[in-house]
């Protein structure tokens, strides 16, 4: 399950402070770069950094959504797509988690309850995108022929039976 990413809006690389001295030390040397870039931009670099913030914090929501849905289907974790903004720091704008969706061979019963968890899964988010869309379709047309099957075993063949009658 995936949703769409930002616009293809382009945002000058970034290649980060040098690499010398401690962690502690490095990390205090970018937040200074990024808080002096962050002064430096302008107001229309300013509301697309805006938009990439509150961009990325959809995007994680989303996916997080779907993990948690997911529970053991997921086949790990959250994959994201990042533009580096005009402030240096990297967004995420797109992402997807990885869901088995397979049929369990031979027990519809299984395939119902694993169909009913994918679906659960792709509609997790506040706002499914059209590809989640999709998977719970997929879902529910699973879960459909997992049913069927269900009906299926059930029913008692009168093959084999024959009623004896007199007259």
């Amino acid at each position: 399950m995936s949703i769409p990413a930002l616009a293809n809006t382009q945002f000058p690389d970034y290649s980060g402070p040098a690499k010398s001295g401690s962690a502690a030390a490095r990390q205090d040397s970018t937040k200074t770069q990024q808080t002096g870039a962050s002064a430096q931009l302008s107001d229309e670099q300013l509301a697309q950094v805006q938009k990439l913030k509150t961009r990325d914090r959809e995007v994680r929501a989303h996916e997080q959504a779907h993990l948690s849905a997911a529970g053991g289907l997921a086949t790990g974790g959250a994959h994201f797509q990042y533009v580096t903004g005009p402030d240096g720091v990297r967004y995420a704008t797109g992402g997807d988690v990885g869901i088995d969706t397979s049929e369990v061979s031979g027990n519809p019963q299984a395939t119902l309850a694993k169909a009913d968890t994918i679906r659960r899964a792709a509609l997790a988010p506040a706002q499914p995108s059209g590809q989640d869309l999709s998977v719970a379709g997929q879902a529910s047309a699973m879960a459909a022929k997992a049913r069927a099957e269900l009906l299926k075993s059930q029913q008692t063949p009168n093959s084999g039976q024959h009623l004896n009658v007199r007259a």
